[in-house]
């Protein structure tokens, strides 16, 4: 090795001298990172994170900075994360949609899962790298489960969203909050309001079939199918779609209520061009919009969310 590479190999002395400080700080320590596998549902698009049993431990510092909220359905500390590690974690760099590594840090006799979402801010002649992050919201930590075995039995949503998603004719569905990452166009995004869901039907109808779902609790949970006429605001958002695209949706769209009955129009729905930029190649993307009142039985949704697993076969969990 030439004496150019030799230097450039080794540690600078600010690195050492870093490296140094940070290992008596905090005495050493080292974080374990588990390995999750994404699972969606085809039903209703619902995510879960399961764990590979794969674990790394990587030396490092976690600065913890908690905030006491008290919100109508929750008390908690939220806990934001900073990761200080004496080497790059490629893992936590690498972008791979149907992986998450998450960090076990025990504090006090807590357990916290710690999910990073940003890096950034790091000098190269320091040698350290920063990740930050919070840890998993107590109401959140039923996404994060040991094994696929733990997986609920399906559909998790009660409103009309799987009538939504099977409507996948022309570009992908998704609902709101949970797109792939980085999809590109086209695509269509089915997002509901969840304040704007009502009851047209006064009581809903119980069918108490006897059948009961294979579960771990001593006492089975019963299946007990209702219908109950309700009402939906939904707003379907397009990506990549032209105008006679856009017509074609809608018009299959009407044609699928009329021919299923599934749900019927509350409103009278029309295409809406909406505006997104980016200043950075100064254009405009192909974004539409249409605002839908459906009105829907729930037990519909919920056979159409049936008939979507069965149609993914095996793989109605399917792996991304």
């Amino acid at each position: 090795m030439g004496i150019i590479n030799e230097a450039s190999a080794a540690p600078s002395q600010l690195e050492a001298a870093l490296d140094s400080g940070l290992e008596q700080i905090s005495s050493n320590q080292t974080v374990t990172f588990q390995q999750y596998t994404k699972y969606t549902f085809s039903e209703d698009g619902y995510v879960f994170w399961v764990a590979t049993g794969y674990a790394i431990p990587f030396a490092g510092s976690l600065h913890i900075l908690s905030d006491r909220q008290q919100d109508e359905d929750q008390t908690i500390a939220a806990n934001q994360i900073v990761f200080t590690a004496e080497q790059e974690v490629s893992q936590l760099n690498s972008v791979a949609p149907g992986t998450l590594w998450v960090g076990a840090w025990q504090v006090d006799d807590t357990m916290l899962q710690v999910a990073f979402s940003s890096t950034g801010m790091n000098y190269q002649q320091a040698g350290l790298w920063h990740y930050r992050g919070f840890a998993v919201y107590p109401a959140l930590a039923s996404q994060l489960i040991d094994s696929a075995a733990d997986l609920p039995v399906g559909p998790i949503v009660s409103n009309s969203l799987p009538i939504w998603l099977a409507q996948n004719s022309l570009a992908p569905v998704y609902p709101s909050f949970l797109v792939p990452d980085n999809v590109v166009p086209p695509y269509i995004t089915a997002h509901i309001d969840p304040n704007q869901t009502i009851a047209l039907q006064a009581f809903p109808l119980f069918d108490w079939s006897g059948r009961s779902n294979p579960n771990a609790d001593p006492s089975p949970l019963y299946e007990v199918p209702s219908w109950q006429l309700m009402r939906d605001t939904v707003k379907l958002t397009f990506y990549g779609f032209t105008n006679q695209q856009a017509i074609q949706f809608f018009a299959a769209l009407m044609d699928y209520s009329v021919n299923t009955d599934d749900f019927g129009f509350c409103n009278s729905p029309a295409i809406v061009d909406d505006k997104r930029t980016q200043v950075e190649i100064a254009v405009l993307a192909m974004k539409k919009i249409m605002v839908i009142q459906a009105s829907y039985y729930q037990g519909t949704a919920d056979a159409i969310a049936r008939r979507l697993i069965l149609s993914a076969g095996f793989s109605s969990i399917t792996v991304s």
